[in-house]
């Protein structure tokens, strides 16, 4: 569950409860470059994603890692990335 989820099914001040939560997990934050702007800007031209989920699977392209998410639209994307699937 992403902070916006939990700010908008709850509300803003549990939402920033969430984040050392959200900080705990093995994530790297990866720089916005020109490149990945492009990059998600051609998936989401080519597929049924919002802007965020194309620069998911246009930064798994790019650092050879698995998307990890429950939301059904990335069936559309397999081809292109290894999902894993949350329940």
């Amino acid at each position: 569950m992403s902070h916006y989820i939990v700010e908008r099914e709850r509300d803003l001040h549990r939402a920033r409860c969430f984040l050392p939560a959200i900080e705990q997990l093995p994530l790297e934050l990866l720089p916005v470059s020109r490149e990945a702007v492009l990059a998600a800007a051609h998936v989401e031209a080519r597929f049924a994603l919002s802007y965020a989920d194309a620069f998911m699977v246009a930064a798994a392209q790019q650092h050879g890692a698995i998307g990890v998410t429950g939301d059904p639209e990335f069936v559309a994307v397999e081809s292109l990335i290894s999902v894993d699937w949350l329940p």
